[in-house]
């Protein structure tokens, strides 16, 4: 396919597939808070399985980037852009889920990195991305309460560690700055596959280097062939993963982008309970409802205001 007519298609099938990337890549993410519980029931730290996951997942899209050529040009723009999309949207949201999923659950974290289509609006609106919209705002302050109703329950639920809860919240905010960021900083003409890999290696350089500090580790036992078979489906999700994330951002802008968390909320939760035998987080009914119809108003909110734009 030629290029002029690969742009054509893509421009006429930019819902299509923005939708697709949506669908599949929050599928993945929920599989993928799953599957860093059960890294650590089989002995796997958090920062050595996110080190090595990260690190394969780079290399995967390496080789694919160099084998479509389109790597993307060094610059000062590329490394800026590649060092603070691994820092937030890589490196360090992964590692406060990562680490805090075995202290509050698998399930409240799916449930929380719901929250960033509502931070990335609140951001995107104080940048004057966005105007307002009231029913986007009602969406926000709806979701914000389920979220309270959540983290009440947690808080009241004997030996809950408050620090990990409060952590954990701080993943949604990282995830919410990023999916901004790499809208404004999107360096000019760089195709997703190119942008992938160097945020992706540029996120296994800054886990390598805490690997390094007192009380980190990145060794992995060689000998314990499940440690390195979870290992490589991580990172084959975590490639999948994030080439889909940036096709959705180019698509469907940040704020479709972040509802990532809420369909992954949809696959994670129930695979939590279901598979991995956890109790339904407490509140889960209301606070869940409340997120749920909170997305439900800021996307309605996102698409009318589209329309009316037109």
């Amino acid at each position: 396919m030629s290029e002029p007519i690969k742009q054509s298609f893509i421009k006429k099938n930019a819902w299509l597939i923005a939708l697709t990337c949506l669908l599949l890549g929050g599928a993945l993410l929920g599989i993928s808070t799953n599957l860093a519980k059960y890294a650590d029931e089989i002995g796997l730290t958090p920062l050595a399985f996110l080190f090595w996951s990260i690190a394969g997942a780079a290399i995967i899209l390496l080789v694919v980037a160099y084998m479509r050529g389109e790597l993307l040009a060094p610059s000062k723009r590329s490394f800026e852009y590649y060092i603070v999309a691994a820092l937030v949207s890589v490196a360090g949201s992964n590692l406060i889920f990562f680490s805090a999923i075995p202290h509050v659950g698998a399930g409240f974290v799916a449930l929380i990195i719901s929250l960033p289509p509502l931070l990335t609006y609140l951001g995107a609106l104080m940048l004057s991305i966005e105007r307002f919209s009231t029913v986007r705002a009602l969406g926000v302050a709806a979701a914000l309460i389920g979220v309270g109703v959540l983290a009440a329950r947690k808080f009241a639920t004997p030996d809950t560690s408050v620090f990990w809860i409060l952590i954990a919240l701080c993943g949604p905010v990282l995830l919410a700055i990023g999916n901004i960021y790499r809208t404004l900083r999107w360096p000019d003409d760089a195709s997703p596959i190119a942008l992938a890999p160097g945020m992706l290696i540029a996120a296994a350089i800054m886990l390598g280097l805490v690997g390094i500090l007192p009380s980190f580790s990145l060794i992995v036992s060689l000998d314990n062939t499940h440690s390195i078979l979870l290992i490589l489906v991580q990172a084959i999700i975590f490639a999948v993963q994030f080439v889909l994330l940036f096709v959705l951002q180019k698509t469907g802008g940040p704020v479709l982008l972040s509802l990532l968390g809420a369909v992954g909320a949809i696959v994670g939760v129930p695979v939590a309970v279901l598979l991995q035998g956890e109790a339904p987080p407490e509140g889960l009914i209301l606070g869940g409802a409340l997120i749920a119809l909170g997305v439900m108003l800021v996307t309605w909110g996102g698409m009318k205001m589209a329309r009316l734009s037109k």
